[in-house]
């Protein structure tokens, strides 16, 4: 249904944002500020995919496990089967664009008696997949200023400084307390910081794309970049398919975070159209851009083995390697490749920030609908119209996340895994229910795909099953406590533990997403 763009008041017809509009229809009354251009919206979610974040951030997997060919082939691969699942969210945002997002889409499609369960497990799913990903992004964050302290105080071989895990937890917590700080300033600062980010992410990927393989005193040549398959992977896995399953974590992990112009809709102008134009560009941007970074860096890798080595200077962080080698051999000083790093630690900041943007405009929702403990403190706005409660609580659950890590980086791994794997389950849901139970009774917005719709939303959700039990696979054997991989049981335990409450309690009380215009 497109909404109209005017409306009769008192005999004259006065101008109503069809996005205001739209939400008033689902039952909830505007209590954010809605201050946000297309562009800012485009502007979160492009900066929470950050390709210098998530590709810098993994690139060691996509080298260990296939090199260039992964690397490369791994990524349009996963860009194309994003983009559809980026469609299909898109479509269902155009018809229902509240901060809820997810858990307000499946609760509509799975009809009045399977609402309340299926919006609680894809909220559930949503939100702590979402401060998973905070987590994942400002500890890699800690840990890329770490290496950047070891090179500028000498290497790893010349005697720098390697900050134990206490003091990464420290810059952790340090850099989630900055998120926090600034996102309790109105939305319209944000807005202005979101816009810098994306502009940052591109400016910053075509410099170090074309200066670190120009600085290079050794390139790899063409057919190394575009056909090169690394075996010697050290994990004890020699299948080929296997190996570049396992590469596509890095591609995976980079293109998520876009349900963030979702979250952002009741903020946005006109958000029944801007907002899944927000998750389309953020997503085909990210994909060629993304794709410019991994080929300029990759004409600079000519040593496989020694740059996923923890004896090299940067302690094993490949790029960071790169980087600093790259300026090294032709100056003499490695100072050029630091200042890069710091281009990709400002990149990780702002991915950070609009993650915790993104994080609390869900649980606002999620709180407002009655779904978390303690509701009526989570979902309050302050004077600036913004969550901030919200905003603190997501800081802080992030923070302790990440302790696991001084127990175990093991531990560690599996609270993250939830990043990738829980948010996608969460992605896949609604557009589930779309294609099965409400197939016939969805009724689209001004974005919708036609009768492509059904098809498109089939092959979004066979992709998210297929990756859901590709990156639950061992990654190293033989198999041992320190090699597991312990995916399946950070994900299934959070889906016994929704569950469970759900069966014990909250199907009691929850009823899924409700009015608040009478309130």
């Amino acid at each position: 249904m497109v909404l109209p763009s005017h409306t009769a008041e008192n005999g004259k017809v006065a101008s109503l944002d069809s996005g205001a509009a739209r939400l008033k229809e689902l039952g909830y009354k505007q209590e954010l500020k809605r201050d946000l251009s297309m562009f800012s919206n485009f502007a979160f979610s492009f900066s929470i995919i950050s390709v210098l974040t998530g590709i810098t951030t993994l690139y060691n997997t996509g080298l260990n496990f296939g090199g260039p060919v992964s690397l490369q082939y791994g990524w349009f691969m996963a860009g194309i089967f994003t983009m559809i699942v980026g469609l299909s969210m898109a479509e269902i945002c155009s018809s229902f664009p509240t901060s809820g997002g997810l858990y307000y889409w499946s609760a509509k499609f799975a009809g009045p008696r399977w609402a309340p369960f299926a919006s609680w497990i894809t909220g559930w799913f949503n939100i702590v997949g979402q401060w998973a990903v905070t987590t994942s992004i400002d500890f890699s964050l800690a840990q890329l200023i770490q290496v950047i302290i070891l090179l500028s105080t000498g290497g790893k071989n010349g005697g720098g400084y390697e900050a134990s895990k206490y003091v990464v937890i420290a810059m952790h917590g340090g850099i989630l307390l900055l998120h926090a700080i600034l996102n309790s300033l109105p939305i319209s600062v944000l807005s202005f910081f979101g816009q810098l980010a994306a502009v940052w992410n591109l400016v910053g990927v075509l410099v170090l794309t074309i200066l670190i393989p120009c600085v290079a005193t050794e390139r790899a040549s063409a057919k190394f970049v575009f056909t090169h398959f690394n075996t010697d992977n050290g994990e004890g896995i020699s299948s080929h398919a296997y190996i570049f399953v396992l590469g596509l974590l890095m591609s995976q992990y980079t293109l998520s975070g876009y349900d963030a112009s979702a979250h952002m809709t009741e903020e946005t102008k006109n958000a029944d159209e801007n907002g899944p134009k927000g998750i389309i560009s953020a997503i085909g941007i990210s994909v060629i851009f993304g794709w410019f970074y991994i080929v300029g860096i990759t004409f600079a890798v000519t040593d496989i083995p020694y740059l996923l080595s923890e004896d090299n200077d940067a302690g094993g962080y490949a790029i960071a390697e790169i980087f600093y080698q790259a300026f090294k051999s032709r100056y003499g000083s490695g100072f050029g490749g630091i200042v890069c790093l710091g281009v990709v630690a400002v990149a990780i900041f702002f991915c950070g920030m609009s993650s915790v943007t993104s994080n609390s405009r869900m649980a606002y929702a999620f709180s407002r609908d009655g779904a978390m403990p303690f509701s009526s403190i989570w979902h309050k706005v302050n004077r600036h119209e913004v969550p901030i409660n919200a905003v603190w609580l997501g800081a802080f659950i992030s923070f302790c996340m990440a302790l696991t890590y001084l127990g175990s980086a093991v531990a560690f791994q599996a609270m993250v895994s939830i990043a990738t794997i829980g948010l996608y389950i969460a992605y896949a849901l609604p557009i589930f229910f779309r294609v099965t139970l409400a197939r016939k009774a969805f009724t689209p917005g001004p974005f919708n795909l036609g009768r492509y719709g059904e098809v498109v939303g089939w092959i979004a959700v066979l992709w998210v099953v297929t990756i859901s039990i590709l990156f639950s696979l061992p990654v190293a054997y033989p198999i041992t406590n320190e090699t597991l991989n312990y995916t399946p049981v950070a994900v299934g335990g959070l889906l016994l533990l929704t569950v469970s409450v759900w069966v014990l309690s909250a199907r009691h009380w929850f009823k899924g997403p409700i009015t608040n215009l009478n309130g």
